[in-house]
């Protein structure tokens, strides 16, 4: 079974862009991102007063009203990150570089330190803001997975997210 990837949701000028690692095969499946049910990303959002309410995935493309967009490094779905290769995440980072030169967004908030260490190539990176940015004049955030899998207490994670209150 070929599984598909999933369509991005960008327009120019977001306040704030969502990167993750590549679809899961439920967001694959479904057509859209953070499907997984074990997945908190739109709990997170709510949570961290992003958004007015906590939107379900099959609503991710009403995200573009609040300014946020969604995208990933990889197109390319697995059932975990540890399938990709290393090509892919060496080609999935030229084409989101181009994607945030072509779109603009005030800021890039990578959703898990590995897919910011895959598109800077840098191997030690704090969460939050990055003080020197791959792309001049986009502001790099760089928060914790939503994946159920992170070993972080969830309002910690919260509270990184909240953050990004300050950058849109």
């Amino acid at each position: 079974m070929q599984l598909e990837p999933i369509p991005d949701h960008l327009q120019k000028d977001l306040n704030i862009l969502f990167v993750g690692f590549n679809p899961s095969i439920r967001s694959s499946e479904t057509g859209f991102h953070y499907a997984n049910p074990n997945n908190r990303f739109w709990k997170i959002l709510y949570e961290a007063g992003l958004t007015p309410r906590k939107y379900r995935p099959e609503e991710n493309r009403e995200l573009l009203k609040l300014g946020f967009g969604l995208t990933n490094i990889v197109a390319r779905p697995t059932k975990e990150a540890a399938e990709i290769s290393k090509d892919e995440y060496v080609k999935g980072a030229e084409m989101l570089k181009e994607k945030i030169r072509q779109y603009r967004p005030k800021t890039v908030c990578f959703v898990g330190k590995g897919v910011y260490q895959q598109f800077s190539k840098r191997k030690s990176v704090s969460w939050g803001i990055q003080q020197e940015p791959v792309i001049p004049g986009v502001i790099e955030y760089v928060a914790p997975s939503s994946s159920g899998l992170v070993r972080m207490k969830f309002y910690d994670i919260v509270e990184i997210y909240s953050g990004l209150n300050n950058y849109r």
